[in-house]
């Protein structure tokens, strides 16, 4: 049952349900006429991105998928597996299987995807205002960066 259909149906049963409770019982709650967006990206995806923060500071390593050391692609991977979601390995994979959206829809928790000549080459989790978090390359560590060019598209996971 959806957050939009629980809640009336908790409301009318027990009168007066205060909306923790709601909550509590039905995970989200959306406000009357919210943009599908909203629902589309879920608490998986600001889970995922709390898991990118949390990882501030670990090592970049070719290949590596977690839990000390990261690519790029092993960043997002590893942050949406804990969220319950699961991404292909590479970042190209990763693009492929995304939804695609504008940057005028991204929202925090999104993948962002750096391209040239049409094929991906990095990914990075969004986490507003133009910053991405991400594991960037050799000698490097997952961080904060503010997006360096205009060359990316955006995905949101299913």
């Amino acid at each position: 049952m959806t957050a939009q259909k629980l809640v009336p149906s908790l409301l009318s049963r027990a009168g007066a349900v205060s909306v923790l409770t709601a909550a509590a019982v039905g995970g989200t709650l959306l406000a009357p006429g919210a943009a599908p967006e909203a629902r589309a990206a879920g608490s998986y995806a600001n889970t995922a991105l709390g898991v990118a923060a949390s990882k501030k500071g670990a090592p970049y390593k070719y290949g590596a998928a977690g839990p000390h050391r990261f690519d790029c692609s092993g960043l997002t991977l590893y942050s949406y597996k804990r969220a319950g979601k699961t991404l292909p390995r590479t970042a190209q994979q990763q693009y492929n299987r995304t939804r695609h959206i504008s940057a005028a829809s991204r929202a925090r928790g999104d993948l962002v995807f750096f391209h040239s000549g049409g094929r991906v080459y990095h990914v990075g989790i969004y986490a507003g205002n133009g910053k991405i978090w991400h594991s960037p390359k050799k000698g490097s560590w997952v961080k904060l960066d503010r997006i360096w060019t205009s060359k990316v598209w955006y995905g949101r996971v299913r």
